[in-house]
């Protein structure tokens, strides 16, 4: 009894988790360092689910972690929020401490170390497709590095560097060596799905990312490769962001 009256609990929360990731890697974790702790998905279907759980429910966990869509729309119900989320804008992870809850965003160090092996000179311009929450992360870390970021979506604002899908064409696709899906169009069980995006411009000079993990190739990915490029899942990402929201939670 003692044991789970210490029991503390995580989860994740967003709007379709049935596939995630979170939920298997920490509960794995739990199990191999026997660590006295239970992890749940906790599926909402809009913004007034969220504020309502958690002004109700929020305080009863020791971490959250925070998917799609929620990353951006989280942030006002947050007591606290670190550096990285006041640049990025996006949260992922919260800790409660101290009656207090506190947003942090760990797609960066997660985006940062899955980038490492791969990054080029050559990748001066990169692409993203999406401007959600976690393109936020990518760019940031982008910038970091010295690379010139523009970004595909449905609503255009060239005063912002963003672009409509319809503007892309080869000679664009040639000038970004670098291209990250961010979206979530091709995730399992739509795997036939792609961004509307003429991926097949790509060739041996580029390296295009897709954050999806679930399939481990997506159909965007899958061309990009049979064209020559370098290409890169979501999955590298995933662990290392978990891993530091491990991290945070202690």
């Amino acid at each position: 009894m003692q044991q789970k009256a210490n029991q503390q609990k995580f989860g994740l929360i967003g709007k379709s988790l049935a596939h995630s990731f979170s939920k298997l890697f920490f509960e794995e974790k739990f199990k191999k360092e026997n660590i006295n702790a239970t992890y749940e998905n906790i599926e909402l279907a809009n913004e007034n689910e969220l504020q309502n759980w958690v002004l109700s429910e929020l305080q009863k966990y020791a971490g959250i972690n925070v998917t799609i869509p929620y990353k951006v729309a989280i942030i006002p119900f947050l007591d606290e929020v670190s550096n990285e989320v006041k640049e990025v804008g996006a949260v992922n992870t919260i800790a409660l401490k101290n009656g207090k809850s506190i947003g942090y965003n760990t797609d960066v160090y997660g985006f940062r170390q899955s980038i490492k092996p791969f990054f080029k000179g050559t990748h001066e311009r990169a692409l993203i497709l999406g401007t959600g929450g976690a393109s936020k992360a990518v760019a940031y870390v982008l910038k970091e590095l010295g690379v010139d970021v523009a970004y595909l979506s449905r609503t255009p604002n060239p005063d912002k560097n963003i672009f409509g899908y319809n503007d892309v064409n080869q000679y664009m696709v040639n000038a970004f060596k670098l291209i990250i899906n961010t979206t979530p169009l091709g995730t399992f069980p739509n795997i036939e799905e792609k961004p509307n995006f003429p991926i097949e411009f790509v060739g041996e000079e580029h390296l295009v990312i897709d954050l999806i993990y679930n399939p481990t190739e997506t159909k965007f990915l899958q061309i990009a490769r049979e064209h020559g490029a370098d290409t890169l899942n979501g999955l590298s990402m995933l662990k290392h962001q978990a891993i530091r929201s491990w991290e945070i939670y202690q």
